[in-house]
Order: structure tokens, then sequence, then C-alpha cells
């Protein structure tokens, strides 16, 4: 995890800890106390992160969320991230985010570890167990090294201490919204391959199975008992439906589908 001394970005100078003017700004308030321990903010850095980070699979501007009690954190990045052409949708606490059908589609979900009643790396784990995949980057204003540790083991994209600049969250951000680029084209490529796989036949789906296995087609013969010929046919039929190239592709996509036979092999073709 690299330091915020080791990252680019200069401080705000009459900026508040929040990230705002010291000065009355409307629509903003001034600071109240927080405990030392609770120390937040956002401190300002260059502008960076390219458009293409800032896209999901759809083309469209990447949703991003943010669940933090400090209305003040979370209007400062929100403000941030906007001006970065992100979507923004901010929530008070986990329940909102949880509630809000809108958040399904998030790109990276900003989530603070000290939240008034909850502990954001148990929502974390909760998010991982209702299979939700957004990939999350936690904020905290006193992390220690086995937060960090467990936070990071649970899947977390970055670990943020506040105060940090604009560099660190745009950074931050830019890393999960590319990771969920990457998830979501994985399960486009699955849907495709599933919508594929239901259009062969119940015996061409045989042949998969045990293809897929290593068998060769005189055994794949014997074991669903029809002639070589057959197979050989019905394992063309096949390539050609599921657009498999070569049998790397067919294993793969058989993997994808969970359909490979495991019960037989090559050299042995028993059960």
């Amino acid at each position: 995890m690299t330091s915020p001394a080791q990252r680019s970005g200069t401080s705000f100078g009459r900026y508040d800890l929040a990230g705002f003017a010291a000065e009355e700004r409307s629509g903003y308030h001034s600071p109240t106390g927080r405990p030392q321990g609770r120390q937040r903010g956002v401190t300002e850095g260059s502008m960076t992160g390219s458009m293409a980070e800032n896209s999901v699979a759809n083309g469209g501007p990447a949703l991003i969320c943010i669940v933090d009690d400090d209305a003040e954190v979370r209007c400062a990045i929100e403000s941030l991230l906007r001006s970065s052409d992100h979507r923004v949708m901010s929530f008070a606490s986990p329940e909102e985010f949880l509630a809000c059908a809108g958040a399904a589609d998030a790109a990276c979900l900003l989530l603070d570890v000290y939240l008034d009643g909850a502990d954001g790396l148990e929502v974390q784990k909760a998010l991982h167990e209702r299979s939700i995949l957004v990939p999350v980057v936690l904020m905290t204003g006193q992390g220690d090294i086995p937060m960090t540790v467990r936070g990071m083991k649970a899947g977390a994209v970055d670990f943020l201490t506040k105060p940090f600049t604009e560099d660190e969250v745009l950074h931050a951000v830019g890393e999960a919204v590319a990771l969920d680029g990457r998830r979501r084209s994985e399960r486009g490529e699955d849907d495709a391959v599933r919508s594929l796989y239901g259009k062969l036949t119940p015996r061409e789906r045989d042949v998969m199975g045990l293809v897929t296995a290593g068998l060769m087609n005189k055994q794949v013969a014997a074991k669903l008992e029809l002639s070589e010929v057959t197979v050989k046919i019905h394992r063309g039929n096949l390539m050609r439906k599921m657009h498999a190239q070569s049998l790397a592709d067919l294993v793969r996509m058989a993997e994808i589908l969970g359909v490979r036979e495991r019960t037989v092999t090559r050299y042995s073709t028993a059960g």
C-alpha cells in the first residue's frame, strides 16, 4: 500500500479538512468538531484520470457510490468525481445503499470503515456473501495494518487513509472501475457461452461433455453407444454452434458452463 506521502498532490491551502473553503460557500457548512481518531477530509491534488477509466461496459460514465456518515466528506468526494465525469450516488448508511435499486449498477463503492452503528469491513463481507460484486475502496481516518490486511484480503481494491488527496481518490476509483469493466466483460462472455450452449441438442451436449474430458471419438462412441461417424457429426455440429475454433476453446467453454465430464478420462472411461 502506497502511503499518502508517496503519492502526488498538494494541500488545499485555505480549505478545511472536508475539502471546502474556510469562508462560507453556498450550500456548504463549516465542519463541526470530531474526535482526533476520526479525522476526515479530502485534500487537493492535480486532476487526473482518463475518460477510458470512467467508462463502463455500455460506454456510459461509470457510477460511483459513496457510503460515509459524514455529509461533508460525501459532498467533497461527490464534487470531485462529478468533475471527473463520473455519475455519483452518495449514502449516509449501508442500509440506504442496499435499499437503492440504482446502486446495483455501481462500478465502484467508496466505503467508510467507521460508520455510525456499522462496521464497514462487516458491510464489505456482507456484500460478498450476497454476491454483490461491486469493487470496494475502503476509507478511514484511523487505519492500522491489521485493518488494512483484513480489508484487502476481503477483496478491497484500495484502502485510503483520511485526509487523502484527489489523486489518491481518482487513482483508487480508476482501478476499481477498470476491475469492474473486466468483470462485466467476463460475465458478458459467460452469458454468451450459455446462450450458445442452449442451442445444442441433448446428444450434442453429451458429446461435448465427453470430448472436453479428453476422450477420443471412438471412446465417446463406445460410451454413448453410437457409431464413430455419428460422434464426428455431432462434434462438428457442436463446434460450429458454440463458435469454437479449437478443442481448447471448447474446453474453456465447458469449464465456464460446468459441463465437462469429470468421471471419465481418455485412459479410464469407466463410471
